[in-house]
């Protein structure tokens, strides 16, 4: 959610503390950062080096790919469009750490269109809030404060699901315990086609809705079930596209963890096409949702070089990924990577917001959140790696 009332400060040890209000996600994450990360040096195969010939060594391994998969690519908008024109000198897939979830939210997209709604717009104008299907403050604890505020004569209607403990205004639970398609189709036939529908709780949340100011839909992409979720999303949206015909209604999905959003409206923006797209300068760009999958490619063996970006936490490498595949990581300090054996290169790199400024997407994908570095430690950006392994595989 970027939340830009949150102030970090230094303790006396050197480490970074949130205040006791703050974001009890954010505060987990300040646990992996240590004063020790500006020590924290390149490594090839497990043993340190020095940056120089771990940009090297990486450089080789790209030059000698066929089709490397560029994969996680928690990033920001700097480190996307250093990480593009790499990846189409090196004829790269690219996938994001969330690209299951991307990849429904896409479809939906694609297929029906969206009525999207801001934050903003949701603290100002939302006199009703639906929560379909998802606990909001499991991934995203400020929700509501951020969402809805204090004191605001808002109510809210959980459908599909218990009532968020979190929640703190009027809220209600209905069809708790339906199959979310048979709920979703029921009420699609309701709302589009004026149907009878057997659940009249969906009808009364209908007639509220009609009467409504403006009502915000809330829905998790990842919370969904995880076989045919698009679907999911587009009978939501259908629901929001036909309501508008005689009310005011948008969607909020609360998904782009990571720096997703980010990559995926950068690499939109400068192809075309939405992640998993191999990109090669030369040829077509070629975008398949599916074929493209990170898990897909690395079972099917389908890679032979992997490029991995991490900057936001210290994800491990994929179980699938094969030990003949050479690896490039360019990782959260306090990443592990010992335990590999296959060939490795990592280099540690700095954390958009707490090493370095940068520009991520908020939730709602309308705000771009300009970022300054909470502390002082020298590690190189995504972006910067990202540019001189470029400027390595660019011939002379």
């Amino acid at each position: 959610m970027l939340c830009d009332d949150i102030t970090l400060a230094p303790t006396a040890d050197r480490r970074l503390a949130a205040p006791s209000t703050a974001c009890p996600r954010l505060k987990a994450s300040l646990a992996s950062y240590d004063p020790q990360d500006a020590n924290r040096k390149p490594a090839i195969d497990g043993q340190d080096t020095d940056l120089a010939s771990a940009l090297s060594h990486a450089a080789a391994i790209l030059s000698n790919a066929h089709r490397p998969l560029f994969g996680a690519l928690a990033t920001d908008v700097a480190g996307a469009r250093a990480l593009y024109e790499l990846a189409a000198q090196s004829g790269a897939i690219l996938d994001h750490l969330h690209g299951d979830t991307l990849a429904d939210s896409n479809r939906a997209l694609q297929d029906r269109g969206s009525f999207f709604t801001t934050l903003a717009e949701v603290r100002s104008r939302a006199d009703l809030v639906v929560v379909f299907a998802c606990e909001p403050s499991r991934r995203y604890p400020r929700f509501y404060e951020r969402a809805i505020g204090e004191g605001r004569d808002v109510n809210i209607v959980f459908v599909g699901c218990d009532v968020d403990a979190a929640a703190d205004t009027r809220a209600e639970s209905i069809v708790r315990d339906a199959d979310p398609f048979d709920t979703l189709a029921l009420w699609s036939a309701h709302v589009e086609g004026g149907r009878p529908v057997s659940i009249p709780e969906l009808v009364a949340l209908t007639e509220r809705i009609v009467k409504a100011q403006y009502t915000a839909f809330i829905y998790e992409p990842s919370a969904l079930p995880a076989k045919h979720a698009a679907l999911a999303i587009e009978a939501l949206q259908r629901i929001v596209k036909a309501i508008n015909r005689t009310a005011r209604a948008g969607t909020l999905a609360l998904t782009g963890d990571d720096g997703a959003t980010s990559v995926n409206q950068t690499i939109t923006w400068l192809s075309g096409f939405p992640l998993r797209t191999r990109v090669a300068y030369g040829l077509p760009l070629d975008h398949d949702a599916h074929r493209y999958r990170t898990e897909t490619l690395l079972r099917g063996n389908e890679i032979d070089a992997l490029l991995w970006v991490s900057s936001f936490a210290p994800e491990p490498l994929p179980d699938s990924l094969g030990d003949d595949v050479p690896a490039i990581i360019l990782g959260h300090p306090s990443t592990q990577v010992s335990a590999r054996k296959g060939p490795t290169v990592f280099i540690p790199v700095a954390t958009p917001g707490i090493d370095s400024g940068g520009h991520l997407f908020r939730v709602d994908t309308s705000v771009v959140a300009q970022l300054a570095a909470a502390r002082d430690i020298a590690l190189p950006t995504v972006a910067s790696i990202a540019s001189q392994l470029a400027r390595a595989r660019r011939p002379s």
